[in-house]
């Protein structure tokens, strides 16, 4: 009882705190060792995805491994600061930091596991144009918040997709593979068929004869 009690009492601290606990990342039994790929490839963001990828379960490839592997690519990254309010001067006072990433995920074969995603996050911030340190201080915190979220939020989003996909019964085979429960696709529209190359014998016309 004493046991259950603390583990509870654990629980709802780890919650409190901005801790959850979470399940393993969802992939497939035949994914290879994943490779966080990037333009940047020493960016704050590269490295809590691949933090991340360990804490889920997921198996990391090495970066300079050269074998074949999968890959979470993160396309690009960009950062904006968008005016949202002005003081009585028409000076911008408050802004809108915002934080978009494009990402894919692909099987070793170059096929794609989770197709290509975009994920937007902001905070807004206040920015009085006589204080820049401090505004300076508050972005930069803003911009690590943001990072840890965006990396979660990627992990969330390729935990959803290929969850989603196994249920369906589509995905986790790879190409030249039968998935189960395939769903048939109809297309939108079919082609005729091409005519036959065996000429049709013309039948003679019957024309009565006059009396």
């Amino acid at each position: 009882m004493t046991r259950f009690l603390l583990a509870l009492v654990l629980t709802a601290t780890l919650a409190g705190c901005g801790f959850h606990l979470r399940n393993k990342l969802m992939l497939p039994a035949d994914t290879a060792a994943v490779q966080v790929v990037s333009t940047a490839p020493y960016s704050e963001l590269v490295k809590l995805l691949r933090r991340g990828l360990q804490a889920s379960g997921a198996q990391l490839a090495d970066p300079d491994s050269t074998g074949p592997s999968s890959q979470l690519q993160v396309v690009s990254e960009r950062w904006g600061d968008l005016p949202i309010a002005i003081d009585a001067q028409g000076r911008a006072q408050e802004y809108s930091l915002r934080y978009a990433v494009i990402f894919i995920f692909r099987r070793e074969d170059g096929s794609e596991l989770v197709p290509q995603q975009v994920i937007e996050l902001s905070r807004d911030y206040v920015s009085p144009p006589t204080d820049a340190t401090g505004t300076t201080t508050e972005r930069e915190i803003l911009a690590d918040e943001l990072r840890r979220e965006m990396s979660a939020s990627i992990m969330r989003r390729i935990d959803s997709v290929v969850r989603a996909e196994l249920e369906h019964g589509r995905a986790p085979a790879k190409p030249g593979t039968t998935p189960v429960e395939t769903p048939v696709e109809i297309p939108a529209a079919t082609p005729a068929s091409p005519a036959s190359t065996t000429p049709t014998p013309a039948v003679p016309a019957v024309v009565p004869q006059g009396r």
